[in-house]
């Protein structure tokens, strides 16, 4: 088996929150961090050893954005594996969530930005090839080939 020099000695374990409100609209954020600093992603991130799966996913957002939602389903669970320098190897487990609120008062730390945008302007922002995947499974109507 080849090896490989990974950031983490293990696989990172995270969690997302596809948030969206009665008009259909998804929240984005554009991360001021790596991974994936400056592209647009839901909010989300790290599960810690021992916390609940959906209590992570709603302390994240509450982190990120000052949120409280409502999870709705599990969407998917997404494999996400960085070759070269960035050397990640994540694996992401996506929820659909309602807003309880829409005000959002994003983390200026792990935050640039916090918009809620509609469904056909989403190709319209650079994304995560797994952000990407996941919102076509919920809006198949805003894949586009390429990308």
């Amino acid at each position: 088996m080849e090896q490989n020099d990974f950031k983490a000695s293990h696989i990172v374990t995270s969690v997302v929150a596809v948030i969206v409100d009665t008009e259909g609209q998804v929240l984005l954020t554009k991360r001021n961090i790596p991974p994936f600093q400056g592209e647009w992603v839901m909010p989300g991130g790290k599960i810690d050893l021992g916390e609940p799966i959906v209590q992570a996913l709603k302390r994240e957002v509450w982190e990120e954005v000052g949120l409280e939602v409502e999870v709705d389903r599990l969407i998917d669970v997404f494999e996400h594996v960085t070759p070269g320098e960035d050397n990640y190897h994540f694996i992401i487990i996506y929820y659909l969530c309602t807003p309880l609120y829409c005000e959002v008062r994003h983390n200026d730390e792990e935050v640039a930005e916090a918009l809620w945008v509609r469904r056909d302007e989403l190709a319209n922002y650079k994304m995560p090839a797994g952000a990407r995947f996941i919102l076509g499974k919920l809006f198949p109507e805003t894949v586009e080939c390429g990308s």
